[in-house]
């Protein structure tokens, strides 16, 4: 059973959004809480992001909302250092305020501002040993982007220690899209 779950995949700029009025926003949350709600039923606890802005914020605004139907699961963003945000636009800096309002837990793994690389590393150590499970937005057959790294040391740990992996691919997202528009056609009368 996974009581503590890494969620995390792509940053937003690597799938071409580059704002919150993004159509396809609302299909990756969807999908997101798609993935989580049978595992809250089976006693999932924590969701845990580190707090980038893309899919990260995203399942964060997923599990916000999955809250009101599982008031028991907690919410953690957990940073590689400490303002990340401080160099994003002001629009992403207030989008990523108001999603922490409603987080049950914050932290940085490195309380200082960004220094290196190894605190990505140090992060995503810490990440992979407080979970259970990872869920990553991630498509295979691109095989690039900032996921493959987590998506590697979630592998490893997988075959060592049994840690769950669990993935969201293009395809699954591109399916919400399909079954939202066929939902919304009119009906042909004959």
């Amino acid at each position: 059973m996974i009581k503590n779950i890494l969620v995390t995949g792509y940053r937003a700029h690597e799938l071409g959004i580059y704002n919150q009025k993004h159509p396809g926003i609302p299909y990756i949350r969807q999908a997101i809480a798609n993935r989580l709600i049978p595992l809250a039923e089976e006693g999932l606890e924590w969701i845990i992001t580190p707090g980038q802005y893309g899919v990260d914020l995203w399942a964060c605004e997923a599990v916000i909302d999955l809250k009101l139907q599982y008031p028991d699961l907690q919410l953690a963003v957990i940073t590689a250092y400490s303002n990340q945000e401080e160099t994003w636009k002001e629009e992403r800096q207030a989008y990523y305020e108001r999603v922490l309002k409603h987080v049950d837990y914050y932290g940085a793994v490195s309380h200082q501002p960004y220094a290196g690389t190894w605190q990505f590393r140090a992060r995503d150590e810490l990440l992979l040993r407080k979970t259970d499970g990872i869920l990553l937005v991630y498509d295979e057959e691109a095989g690039a982007g900032s996921p493959r790294f987590i998506k590697e040391q979630a592998r490893r740990k997988s075959e060592r220690d049994g840690y769950v992996c669990l993935s969201i691919s293009s395809e699954d997202i591109q399916s919400l899209v399909s079954e939202a528009a066929y939902d919304s056609m009119e009906p042909v009368s004959e």
